[in-house]
């Protein structure tokens, strides 16, 4: 069993999300922010409120 509360597994969720949106908007300039946020809210099991505030609070590239 991990000694990690519920509330510090999600924040390394958001942040390997985070860190796999802004590897993506670089290897991939033709996608769609939108695209690549979908893209990372499926691999990363992201609600959408966590979605919403990965792509209010990272700004690395367009907006959708």
């Amino acid at each position: 069993m991990s000694s990690q509360h519920p509330t510090q597994c999600q924040g390394d969720k958001k942040k390997h999300a985070l860190a796999e949106l802004a590897d993506l908007l670089k290897k991939h300039p033709e996608k769609t922010r939108k695209s690549l946020l979908q893209e990372v809210q499926i691999k990363f099991d992201l609600t959408p409120k966590e979605c919403e505030f990965l792509n209010k609070n990272f700004q690395g590239g367009q907006h959708v």
